[in-house]
């Protein structure tokens, strides 16, 4: 019962569009002009110095860096006309189903405090993350699987493991990993019998019980007994889940499982593995990027924009657009969010223009998109100036965007609240909107 308890979501707010989110998560930074954001002035004017009118405190900039324009070129997509560049050629054919945001602002350029502010919304992290809180307001549809999973490729980004944490919700909403490569959740084959690992469980549970019964506040303690319980029910479930190779031959290919590169070979692999995760009822679901050179933020080009840009797209453009079409064809993208973003963007400057030329850190302005869950598909919301540097109408943060997700789950970001500290906590803290513009 105290399991139970503690995995247990709060009652709706509101009728939820959505069921599950699927985050994309693209770690160091795509470039907003070089992906959803064309500028042709970068291109007119590559070289020049960008002068003291553009410099921002927000981003790392100076007056004698020189614009730089866009090694690729940008089409409209689909019956909607939305700007795609080249380098996605796979997401382009989703164009229809994309929401772009294109006014992000961030708070600090730099990867720790960012990627914290992108998963809970504090660039200091000791707050849950997003999925906990999905997790917290809504429960598991699905006793055996827990109902937040990272679909990780062994390694850790900037800010650390509180990215996927609970922090001071129960312990049983923070993440729980699956590999791509090896065995997927260490010790999950059982080494007793279930009737050996029941006692086992009743005996831990009666003793925690007791324990719980002698504090001021039981929720850590139900939160281990209900992770136990998550744990024993994983066994039979998470195998079966994690191992695609049943799936159809044309599935694996739309996926890119047949591809020579390793890492696109693992994206793949996590991206089906997250259309299982959904259909099996887990509420949130995050995929994060392959690392192919050691880098734990692998869209971070201060140098080899094109060759590693170029790189990362070949890693998860496919899959990425694979999900959207499956989740499409089997009705499931009308219930699920398939959110993609990084913490930053990059500079539409550089020191130097060269064939090796970079992009630094930049939050002074980029680019986000959702799919399905009810946002309005086809669309860009937002604008950049004319050098995509600084967000000239309808700037949106990293709060509203946590808002209208909620909302779409069916929770009022403003009433999913944990009492902790002496105050009313929430996701967004005193923050956010939801934002209308961007819902069908």
């Amino acid at each position: 019962m105290l399991a139970l308890r503690a995995m247990a979501g709060v009652p709706l707010h509101r009728r939820a569009r959505a069921k599950n989110i699927i985050f994309c998560f693209m770690d160091g930074g795509p470039s907003h002009v070089d992906t959803f954001d064309p500028k042709p002035m970068l291109k007119k004017h590559e070289g020049k110095a960008i002068g003291e009118s553009a410099v921002t405190k927000r981003s790392q900039s100076s007056a004698k860096r020189v614009w730089m324009g866009s090694p690729w070129e940008f089409k409209q997509r689909g019956q909607s006309g939305l700007w795609v560049s080249d380098l996605f050629p796979h997401i382009a054919q989703v164009a229809d189903h994309l929401c772009v945001v294109r006014s992000m602002v961030g708070e600090l350029p730099l990867h720790g405090q960012q990627n914290l502010l992108l998963h809970t919304g504090r660039i200091m992290g000791q707050a849950p993350s997003l999925g906990a809180w999905v997790s917290y307001g809504l429960g598991t549809e699905n006793r055996n699987l827990p109902g937040y999973v990272v679909l990780n490729n062994d390694w850790v980004p900037n800010g650390g493991l509180e990215n996927f944490g609970s922090s001071f919700l129960p312990a049983s909403h923070q993440a729980t990993m699956v590999r791509a490569k090896g065995v997927p959740v260490d010790n999950i084959v059982p080494h007793d019998a279930a009737a050996i690992q029941r006692r086992k469980l009743a005996l831990l549970a009666e003793q925690d019980a007791e324990f719980a019964a002698s504090t001021s506040d039981a929720r850590a303690i139900e939160g281990a007994i209900a992770n136990y319980e998550t744990a024993f029910l994983m066994q039979s479930a998470v195998p079966d889940i994690a191992d695609i190779s049943h799936e159809p031959e044309h599935i694996r290919k739309l996926y890119g499982l047949d591809s020579t590169d390793e890492h696109q070979r693992f994206y793949a692999t996590q991206a089906l593995r997250a259309r299982r995760l959904v259909e099996a009822g887990v509420r949130f679901v995050e995929i994060t990027c392959p690392s192919f050179d050691g880098n734990n933020s692998p869209w971070d080009q201060h140098a080899q924009l094109k060759q590693n840009h170029e790189k990362n797209a070949r890693i998860t453009d496919q899959s990425v657009a694979a999900l959207i079409s499956d989740l499409d064809q089997r009705g499931l993208l009308d219930e699920t969010i398939v959110l993609w973003a990084g913490e930053m963007g990059r500079t539409p400057h550089t020191p130097k223009v060269s064939a090796t030329a970079g992009r630094d850190h930049h939050v002074s302005g980029y680019s986000i998109f959702m799919a399905g869950g009810g946002f309005k598909g086809g669309t860009a919301f937002g604008e950049t100036d004319e050098f995509g540097n600084l967000v000239a109408s309808d700037p949106l943060n990293i709060h509203d965007i946590h808002a209208t997700l909620l909302h779409q789950m069916g929770i009022d970001h403003e009433k999913l609240i944990f009492r902790h500290g002496g105050r009313d906590q929430r996701l967004t803290d005193v923050h956010g909107r939801v934002v209308t513009e961007l819902l069908a």
